[in-house]
């Protein structure tokens, strides 16, 4: 069977009442600090990788990657420059640095988007045409994310929270708890873990954004506050 292919046409319905899936989502917060001792088992953590995989991007273009950090040694060095990360890092079963592919990956032609296109979804001449016009037209044009350097990495960026929110959705299902990370130097996080640990090509990638999954060391200390949905929502 072809790896890249999930299977999911024959998916069976999901029948969450309302109720139990607003739950999950009430009980998720953003998680200080984590129980050491208790760690993610592999099945769990797996299904948190596939459920990073099954997330959709744009195109299907799939800009990123994620590096897991499990070696004390390295997640230390990481905690000079994450003052937004400090107690996760000591903490958290498992902490992920999310990176995003910066501009020559997102134009089109590319390496990485022919590998995406042709490899893994193998797709014919002809859609790869249609691609190849909606895609130059979407970047140079209507959204112009190719415009610069940074705002090609700034879309490559939003992919890949959006892969990070699938995770951490999926992670609440499963009592995993779960903190977003963006309070760290990106040039010091890229030196790290992309020019002296090589896990990563700096002129490809760079860090965007981190997430840490564990178990809660405390509750909540205060219920959620959001705005009311009249403030959020426009009807027309």
């Amino acid at each position: 069977m072809n790896p890249n292919v999930i299977e999911t046409i024959n998916a069976k319905k999901p029948n969450f009442k309302i109720d139990e899936v607003l739950n999950v989502l009430k009980y998720r917060f953003a998680t200080k600090q984590f129980d050491a001792s208790k760690i993610i088992s592999d099945d769990v953590f797996n299904a948190l990788l596939e459920s990073a995989r099954l997330a959709p991007t744009s195109m299907g273009f799939e800009p990123w990657k994620m590096i897991v950090v499990q070696d004390k040694d390295v997640r230390n060095k990481l905690k000079e420059f994450a003052w937004g990360a400090s107690r996760q890092l000591d903490s958290a079963s498992h902490f992920i640095v999310f990176i995003a592919n910066k501009r020559d990956d997102v134009t089109f032609g590319s390496a990485h988007i022919d590998h995406v296109l042709k490899d893994i979804h193998q797709i014919p001449d002809d859609v790869y045409e249609f691609f190849k016009k909606s895609y130059i037209d979407f970047s140079t044009k209507d959204f112009k994310t190719l415009e610069s350097e940074r705002s090609a990495f700034d879309w490559s960026a939003k992919q890949a929270y959006v892969v990070m929110v699938n995770m951490m959705t999926a992670a609440a299902f499963w009592g995993v708890d779960s903190c977003v990370m963006e309070g760290f130097i990106q040039k010091e996080f890229d030196r790290i873990l992309g020019e002296e640990l090589k896990l990563y090509d700096t002129k490809h990638y760079s860090s965007a954004v981190t997430l840490a999954l564990g178990y809660r060391l405390e509750q909540p200390p205060r219920n959620k506050t959001r705005r009311p949905l009249e403030e959020s929502v426009i009807w027309k």
